[in-house]
């Protein structure tokens, strides 16, 4: 009897020892800043607006989505940070410029795209970040992109 007790207990220390291990293993992996997403948003937002300009709309559409999927990744990966309470500021706008970009409607994509664009400046602003100013971009980001439909 004795021995099974010690038998089981090293079993169970076995184990601890194990998740110990992995869980520090968890610790250990990489995990992206919220700055790391938001240079990805801001690419995005860039890449947004040129697809948008061009009514390129599949395009604009991939790109809103990537929009999307960067700020469901911050709720996330950075839902211990306090700026993650302001994030929903942005949903309205964003809904507005998926609704122009399903209509196919140039003008209410720019004018969405402007509110867009002010309202992430209003969350910079409420979450101390004012130094990081968004502007409509004056040229692509990339000199390696189409921004036009390919005919």
């Amino acid at each position: 009897m004795f021995s099974a007790c010690t038998s089981k207990n090293s079993n169970i220390k076995s184990l601890q020892s194990r998740i110990d291990s992995l869980q520090q293993r968890l610790n250990d992996t990489y995990k992206p800043g919220l700055g790391e997403f938001m240079g990805n948003v801001q690419i995005h937002h860039a890449k947004l607006w040129f697809a948008g300009k061009n009514q390129n709309w599949e395009l604009a559409n991939f790109e809103i989505n990537e929009i999307k999927e960067s700020l469901d990744d911050i709720k996330h990966y950075c839902a211990d940070r306090p700026e993650i309470k302001e994030l929903g500021m942005i949903e309205e706008p964003l809904q507005n410029i998926s609704r122009a970009i399903g209509q196919k409607n140039a003008n209410k994509f720019e004018s969405s795209y402007k509110v867009l664009t002010v309202t992430c400046n209003s969350c910079h602003q409420a979450t101390n970040h004012g130094f990081n100013v968004i502007t409509i971009p004056a040229t692509p980001p990339f000199s390696n992109q189409n921004f036009g439909l390919l005919k």
